[in-house]
């Protein structure tokens, strides 16, 4: 796997389409499941998240699917930090179909935002020192790996002359 080893998850029954193979939201699913792997990785538990009313906002997420997923199958994650600050992760995800050869079959790219909820208003806040350090460890992990398959780019119908 490319990416840092992060979350596992065997196909489940009723995520499979009329198609025979991984209905395209739960790929964001097991992407979803994975940033709590990450959260947890990073201190940003369920008791953190009780203790503090802190947590992470997923506010921009760009999904390729590149292989199926089928039923029988168990997707794995890899994950890279592509960049951190005081509030903000910018994280790629790499699902793979488990298997002697895995195959990436997903890329997602998420920036996802640390926010502290108050009542009914929840807004941005810094990171704990000890999250900060364990992140920048993964940026620095990160750097070393290889890349595969496309990164997020902007997503637009380019003209080609006159409309359909």
């Amino acid at each position: 796997m490319a990416g840092i080893a992060l979350y596992e998850t065997a196909i489940q029954p009723d995520w499979i389409d009329y198609n025979g193979h991984l209905r395209d939201a739960y790929y964001g699913l097991i992407v979803s499941l994975a940033t709590d792997a990450l959260m947890d990785r990073i201190g940003l538990d369920a008791a953190y998240r009780a203790r503090t009313q802190c947590t992470l906002y997923t506010v921009e997420l760009h999904l390729h699917y590149l292989q199926e997923i089928k039923r029988s199958d168990t997707a794995q994650v890899g994950l890279r930090i592509l960049g951190a600050d005081q509030k903000r992760i910018h994280a790629a995800f790499e699902l793979r179909r488990a298997g002697s050869t895995p195959v990436l079959a997903a890329t997602a790219e998420a920036m996802l935002v640390h926010v502290q909820q108050q009542q009914t208003v929840a807004k941005s806040a810094p990171f704990p020192e000890a999250v900060s350090a364990l992140l920048a460890d993964l940026v620095a992990a990160s750097a070393a790996l290889s890349v595969e398959g496309p990164a997020s780019r902007r997503m637009e119908l380019r003209s080609r002359g006159a409309a359909p």
